[in-house]
């Protein structure tokens, strides 16, 4: 198992950029692939972005396809969510998730099939 815990949350403007993070613990990163969910008041938590552990495969919501990059940092055991061009629609607590090395990718489209969760942090984009 897995312990995640993200860092790097705050308020930002609309238009500007944030960069959160997630420090792993328990098991080294290359033994999983790893991603963001978010979730929004009154929304059920939905996938931003996922990364396999040697970069291989890298997938994004079409929500933030050309704003967000995920990128990890197997050495530092952390992953990163680079996000830029904020919307007011990105406010929600972002929460990083991980699945071992060999689970379906199909399995990142519901939250139902991460393994792992970190605690989540909070997002607030402002006008």
């Amino acid at each position: 198992q897995v312990q995640l815990v993200e860092s790097g949350g705050g308020m930002v403007q609309a238009g500007g950029s944030l960069r959160l993070s997630c420090a792993a613990s328990g098991r080294t990163l290359r033994h999983y692939a790893l991603g963001w969910f978010r979730q929004a008041p009154g929304q059920e938590r939905k996938f931003v972005a996922a990364l396999s552990w040697n970069w291989n495969g890298t997938f994004y919501a079409d929500s933030v396809k050309g704003r967000f990059t995920i990128s990890r940092d197997n050495a530092k055991n952390t992953v990163y969510l680079q996000m830029s061009s904020l919307k007011l629609e990105d406010t929600a607590v972002y929460y990083c998730a991980a699945n071992p090395v060999g689970t379906n990718w199909a399995a990142w489209a519901n939250p139902r099939g991460i393994g792992s969760w970190g605690p989540g942090t909070q997002v607030t984009v402002s006008s």
